[in-house]
């Protein structure tokens, strides 16, 4: 059976939301800033009009768009009102996959009878409750894979932003996909870098049509796997499922009592960096994030010890809390006691989606989750423990 596959994006998600708070803003020019007022992560329409661009300096935008208002973001709140339109999604459909703060897809397969309706008339019922309930302009593009269903979507913020249509839904179906792909640049295409473009325009691919008239063995050859999944999709063929919410679990820790009695607080640590790295690995498969992280001590005696902290800012990468959890083990290791055993667990688990694509995310987490995604790859393809992370 063919999936039914919709993508539904928060319109200027940040800026809408601000507009919730301050109904003053609506229909003027407003931009969100990131932390520390870094620079524009979110515009309105307004604001796009005048020119401004995302991720402009709001140092010098400022200055240079003076009828702008600007704002300081406000995460948390952001956050509150992405679950209650994930949580309004899942009113429609069980197989809801959240992408991002602000984007979620859905499979919408077989609902038809369920809903009495078309899928148009199922997506267009989404946008209308949406708005009516939190208050969100939301845009929907529909198809049969992911890559068109983001096509869709793209072609219907295109078509709004250029005032060609109030529409806020879009389909792609069977005989409009090979007019949809002659008309976009590959370049356009949902995961598709300057890379692969650049590989591609060697070749005088230059649409995603192009793309998808290559022989199997050719992509193959040049993108692997990745790319026959890319040609697929793009031919209205479902590769990638959309992965349904899951219940997350409440805590991810990990102990083990050592080899011999230790007194050795390197030997200590170690074991520790060893059960960290695991629990990441866990949060990492789970595409979760902890805000609070806990070390735990027991002596030969069984007796117990461990002390907790909150983060600022919730993380998955080991290269972040390892640095903790030395400072946590410094003031739990007691020079001259025997110990059996320590341990590491993770709490306040939140989804990784939640912060995924935020601008408010800062560079040096964003080097580090790289850096631990590389050694996940390292260990899938030689082994786990096939590299130690040192104190």
């Amino acid at each position: 059976m063919k999936r039914v596959i919709a993508l539904v994006d928060c319109n200027n998600f940040f800026v809408s939301c601000e507009r919730l708070l301050k109904p003053e803003l609506i229909g003027k020019a407003v931009c969100v800033l990131s932390n520390n007022d870094g620079c524009v992560v979110s515009r309105s329409n307004e604001a796009k009009r005048m020119g401004i661009q995302m991720g402009a300096p709001y140092f010098i935008a400022k200055n240079q768009f003076k009828k702008i208002t600007f704002l300081s973001g406000n995460l948390p709140f952001y956050c509150e009102i992405s679950k209650r339109v994930m949580a309004k999604l899942l009113d429609f459909t069980p197989d809801v996959e959240v992408y991002s703060i602000d984007e979620a897809f859905l499979d919408l397969t077989g609902l038809r009878k369920t809903f009495n309706s078309s899928y148009e008339e199922i997506i267009e019922r989404i946008v209308k409750e949406i708005k009516e309930e939190i208050g969100i302009d939301v845009s929907i593009g529909l198809s049969y894979s992911k890559v068109l269903s983001k096509l869709a979507c793209d072609k219907v913020k295109t078509l709004q932003s250029k005032n060609i249509t109030d529409s806020k839904t879009y389909k792609i179906g069977f005989r409009e996909i090979q007019k949809e792909l002659q008309e976009t640049l590959i370049s356009e295409i949902w995961g598709v870098g300057k890379n692969t473009t650049a590989l591609l325009k060697k070749y005088f691919i230059q649409t995603a049509y192009d793309f998808t008239r290559q022989e199997d063995i050719w992509i193959k050859k040049n993108l692997g796997k990745v790319g026959l999944e890319l040609k697929q999709e793009l031919l209205g063929n479902s590769i990638n499922p959309v992965k349904s919410v899951s219940e997350a679990p409440k805590s991810i820790s990990r102990s083990e009592s050592f080899k011999e009695f230790q007194t050795n607080k390197n030997y200590i640590q170690n074991e520790l960096n060893g059960h960290i790295h695991r629990v990441c690995r866990k949060l990492r498969e789970k595409d979760l994030l902890t805000g609070c992280i806990g070390v735990m001590l027991r002596t030969k005696d069984f007796q117990v010890t461990d002390i907790k902290i909150n983060l600022v800012n919730p993380v998955n990468t080991e290269f972040e809390l390892i640095e903790h959890a030395k400072d946590m083990l410094d003031k739990l290791y007691k020079k001259g006691v025997i110990y059996r055993s320590v341990g590491f667990y993770a709490l306040k688990l939140t989804s990784k989606a939640i912060r995924q694509m935020s601008i408010f995310e800062s560079e040096s987490i964003s080097k580090k989750e790289n850096l631990s995604s590389s050694l996940d790859k390292l260990e899938e393809k030689f082994g786990k423990g096939i590299i130690k992370i040192g104190g």
